[in-house]
């Protein structure tokens, strides 16, 4: 008897490898495979495509024996796998993510093949024609990128993966990494062959040395089929402004992870000067599908300028956390509520925050609103690399609100002024309002004299008004979205949430006009 379990690093700290371990001391073989992405199961057994979990060591005897206590019935047919559309992750939970064998005989390389008989445009009309956009958060279409860097005049060309995967919530690279690594590989290849590049890198967060091990271990025994491209796998110190693409091109030149000005853009100016084709691993992974298919299909999925597939990623205080990877267009409520089951508190949810830390927080009056970059763009709101972080009605959305500034502070590269001064002085004026000791302005030295406020809640006021004056100067002038994007889950949980911070609707109001 065959028993696949995970070799997910989050199936591991969960004590996969004991349970492993116990099936072979039973006399199995056990096969450790990707993980199918029902993280609240994990350790997740599959015997012969049904499903146990979570399991511990002292469930095997009961499970050999027949004992079905823990059983989940056929995985592909339980609920939160059947619902989904599976195109980037349509090998989780079935493949060993280091053989050859499994990723060819599921269809792997197909898309390669197919590309070196295309000439580099027509990959790049045909990545245009399926609507994939980055999924790195921006959302920028793939194939304008790769355009223009195939057009761009250079002695080298690069093809770089942004594997940096630092927003809070957010697993889906290293879940792809870890279990499906030749499918990067062979977006990456393929990129290679459309914009004209031999070289490319891999940058990796130092946070993931099972991901990290895994992808050099699949570049090493890949070497030959994707040749002549090459491949490098680059491990970053943790910098979350690395995430980035010129800081991290920066990092990846051994220079300080820091923001570069734009233009030039990195497709026509990138790693050491040369055209380069920076792109998310969800992007890449995407790429085989769409040349081994056809462009159609994968636009036939989603909606509007919004095509393709998402692997929504849902965690935080949630029942039924893990990976949803469908086509856009679900409501926030079906993801948090139907899909996820809602808080594994069982206390009502009072904010989710979509796009990382630096997202905005979305109230319950607000969960119809369509999961699709222009929705949520018209939402005030960002869809980000699709981590989803579930609050129940405990969460203190001031405290929240202050952990934003109290993060760009702590990760901002220093570039600009903006971003490395406007983060302390937002946590400073946040700490003041929710202290309640709020003073004038014209008191905070170094700021220039705006009202004569006398008393505290006129001095509120002032607070308020100031801390949405530096919200618009960091949203509009910092260089990137690290000090841009801060704002968002300011300002959401202060418009939303006015009581957490000591303060009325109304107030807020009139301070914002």
């Amino acid at each position: 008897m065959i028993v696949r379990i995970s070799a997910d690093a989050l199936a591991v700290a969960c004590g996969a490898d004991a349970v492993a371990s116990e099936f072979q001391q039973a006399g199995h073989e056990v096969q450790r495979v990707s993980s199918w992405g029902m993280h609240w199961l994990e350790p997740l057994v599959d015997i012969g495509g049904e499903g146990f979990g979570p399991v511990t060591p002292a469930d095997v005897a009961g499970i050999l024996s027949g004992d079905r206590q823990l059983s989940i019935g056929p995985i592909e047919e339980h609920p939160f796998i059947a619902r989904q559309t599976r195109l980037t992750f349509a090998r989780a939970g079935k493949t060993r993510p280091l053989s050859l064998d499994d990723y060819g005989a599921t269809g792997g390389w197909r898309g390669l093949q197919k590309a070196r008989e295309l000439a580099p445009e027509t990959i790049v009309e045909q990545v245009t024609a399926s609507g994939l956009r980055g999924r790195g958060g921006a959302g920028f279409p793939a194939g304008i990128k790769w355009k223009t860097v195939a057009s761009a005049p250079g002695l080298q060309k690069y093809i770089v993966c942004n594997a940096d995967e630092g927003d809070s919530g957010t697993f889906a690279d290293r879940m792809l990494m870890e279990g499906d690594p030749y499918q990067l590989i062979e977006g990456m290849a393929i990129a290679a062959l459309a914009v004209g590049a031999d070289k490319g890198f891999i940058y990796l967060r130092s946070e993931y040395p099972h991901a990290i091990q895994t992808m050099r271990a699949a570049v090493d025994a890949s070497r030959q089929i994707v040749a002549p491209f090459t491949l490098e796998v680059r491990v970053g110190a943790g910098a979350y402004v690395c995430g980035e693409e010129t800081s991290l091109l920066n990092s990846l030149e051994g220079k300080r992870g820091e923001v570069r000005a734009k233009p030039p853009l990195p497709a026509i100016s990138g790693l050491f000067g040369q055209p380069t084709a920076v792109n998310n691993v969800l992007t890449l992974a995407a790429v085989p599908h769409i040349i081994a298919d056809g462009p159609e299909k994968y636009a036939e999925l989603g909606l509007g300028r919004s095509r393709g597939t998402m692997p929504v990623q849902l965690a935080g205080n949630i029942k039924y956390g893990g990976l949803f990877e469908a086509g856009f267009g679900l409501s926030l409520r079906e993801l948090v509520l139907d899909i996820g089951g809602g808080t594994a508190s069982g206390r009502p949810i009072k904010a989710v925050q979509v796009g990382g830390p630096l997202g905005a927080y979305i109230p319950p009056q607000q969960f119809d609103i369509q999961f699709d970059y222009e929705t949520y763009a018209g939402a005030g709101a960002l869809i980000g690399h699709g981590g989803i972080v579930v609050f129940d009605d405990t969460a203190d959305m001031a405290r929240l609100a202050r952990f934003a500034m109290h993060f760009c502070a702590e990760e901002s590269c220093g570039k600009c002024t903006p971003c490395r001064i406007g983060a302390v002085r937002g946590r400073e004026l946040l700490d003041r309002i929710i202290s309640g000791n709020g003073r004038p302005v014209d008191a905070v030295e170094g700021l220039p004299q705006m009202h004569n406020a006398t008393t505290a809640g006129r001095s509120h006021v002032d607070e308020v008004a100031l801390l949405t004056d530096l919200c618009d100067t960091m949203k509009y002038g910092s260089l990137c979205a690290l000090g841009g994007f801060t704002p968002y889950p300011v300002m959401s949980a202060l418009r939303f949430w006015p009581e957490d911070f000591g303060l009325t609707r109304e107030l807020v109001e009139g301070a914002s006009a």
